[in-house]
């Protein structure tokens, strides 16, 4: 079966149809580096490293390409309140922004680009649309005529009239409609500009994703998103813009957009007030932790961001790290060595069991919260396997190691490591949890049974649970 997902534009859930067989090419509208990532941001670019990952492992070559907006007013008026040049904010903030996404396990793109280095392409691409009559210049500034572009509004399902009536928009001077937007802005005195036939100026923020991912991906490229919030207008403009200058030829074949992260009943954003930073949400929780939480719900649904939804994705991760420092515990130098993620292409045939279930639920629009599922039921299964293991069931043990196999393929796809289980880590771990229970073991003999409680509640807070059996005390790996 194909992988299917949510089509913003078509409004329903369509097969994946890529204009080359075996190919994706794809494009998400990166930051504005004008401050520290906020977690709302950090979670829509997770979702799309992991969308890569996962069309990687079913078969396609997928090119993912991103960019910086390195010239935009948030920029200017951040290096006024920092008394920095702007390129020194765009340097400061590009740095602190790649630096949260290596920690949060986000490879980097095949390709991200700046604004800045493009300038000259959007003055092209500007002149363009003023020869198609689709832009108009005024006295420095260039706005695109959204009344010349029949299909304007198509992406957000709404009409001219429906947006002038819904929306807030201040009339300008030599502005034909209120809602034609900025492809040009003339330079004020201080500001960053660069030479144009228009005089002096920047771009406008819409212009330059249209520009550069048809640069790079050209026409018809397969998938285009970010976060929800860009549908309208950023989205809706990259639409008009693009097409308007390929004479009608589509631009994007699939559009999927991320849901929101909700904080107090609103969408986290900086301009708000209301948001966490991704370091702050790093330091507190851990990397891999805030990570599970990122793609625990899945790619369309909003997150909430509360206190109780990360402990309980932090709980949730260390069930599976605990397992997986069980079985290093438990086989040792017999643990299946971990390679490169395998290929599971067309219907799989090669996929049983768990791995084919999880499958199942990813191509079903990504549907990562029963991919997870998947997963924690094969930790149960595991769970019950470590207990015969541990008493000497070498079937139990065979079983294990297959099993682990399968956790390690689809816990890596979600990009875990699990770092502190590694190597000689996983001993560490097995050799203090086999420590408490002695120090249990001496409680109870002692008649000290509230230390004994003690030691017992406290391993089951980190998620192992202690089981007295007749051959003494075991531990495994505590369910959900």
């Amino acid at each position: 079966m194909p992988i299917r997902l949510y089509d913003s534009m078509k409004r329903t859930t369509v097969p994946l149809e890529t204009r080359e067989e075996g190919k994706v090419a794809m494009y998400c509208c990166g930051p504005t580096v004008y401050n520290y990532v906020h977690i709302g941001n950090a979670r829509t670019l997770l979702w799309f490293d992991f969308i890569r990952r996962y069309l990687r492992y079913r078969g396609y070559e997928v090119t993912y390409v991103t960019n910086y907006t390195d010239v935009d007013d948030k920029i200017i008026e951040r290096a006024n309140f920092e008394k920095l040049p702007p390129e020194a904010i765009t340097a400061k903030y590009t740095k602190a922004f790649e630096e949260d996404m290596a920690g949060l396990g986000v490879e980097a793109p095949d390709l991200t680009v700046k604004a800045t280095d493009h300038i000259a392409l959007m003055v092209e691409g500007i002149e363009g649309l003023i020869e198609k009559d689709s832009a108009y210049a005024v006295d420095g500034d260039v706005w695109f005529a959204v009344e010349s572009f029949e299909g304007y509004g198509k992406l957000s399902g709404r009409t001219l009239d429906d947006m002038r009536a819904g929306e807030r928009v201040e009339p300008r001077e030599g502005k034909r409609h209120p809602l034609d937007f900025a492809l040009w802005k003339s330079a004020k005195p201080g500001e960053p500009s660069w030479p144009s036939p228009w005089g002096e100026g920047r771009p406008g923020w819409h212009i330059e994703c249209s520009v550069m991912s048809t640069r790079y991906l050209g026409m018809g490229f397969d998938l285009h998103g970010g976060a929800t919030d860009l549908t309208f207008p950023h989205h809706e403009n990259e639409i008009a813009q693009a097409e308007a200058l390929g004479d009608g030829e589509e631009f994007v074949r699939h559009w999927i957009h991320a849901g929101l992260v909700q904080m107090d009943s609103e969408k986290m954003s900086k301009s708000l007030g209301n948001f966490v930073l991704a370091k702050d949400v790093r330091e507190r929780f851990g990397d891999e932790q805030a990570r599970y939480w990122a793609l625990a719900g899945s790619f369309r649904s909003q997150a909430a961001f509360t206190e109780s939804s990360l402990s309980d994705a932090a709980q949730a991760y260390e069930r599976l790290r605990t397992f997986e420092g069980a079985v290093r515990h438990l086989l040792g130098d017999e643990v299946p060595a971990i390679g490169e993620l395998p290929v599971r292409s067309g219907d799989a045939p090669e996929a049983t069991g768990y791995v084919s279930r999880f499958i199942e639920a990813m191509d079903d629009d990504f549907n990562s919260a029963g991919a997870l599922g998947v997963i924690h039921d094969l930790v149960r299964e595991g769970n019950k396997r470590l207990e015969d293991a541990q008493r000497g069931d070498a079937e139990a043990r065979s079983a294990i190691a297959e099993l682990f196999s399968s956790f390690a393929e689809l816990t890596r796809l979600f990009g875990f490591n699990f770092p502190v289980a590694e190597g000689g880590d996983s001993e560490l771990l097995g050799g203090i949890l086999d420590y408490m229970l002695e120090l249990r073991e001496q409680a109870r003999v002692e008649k000290a049974f509230d230390r004994a409680d003690a030691i017992r509640d406290k391993l089951l807070e980190l998620g192992v649970s202690v089981d007295d059996t007749p051959s003494g005390p075991r531990w495994r790996v505590a369910g959900p």
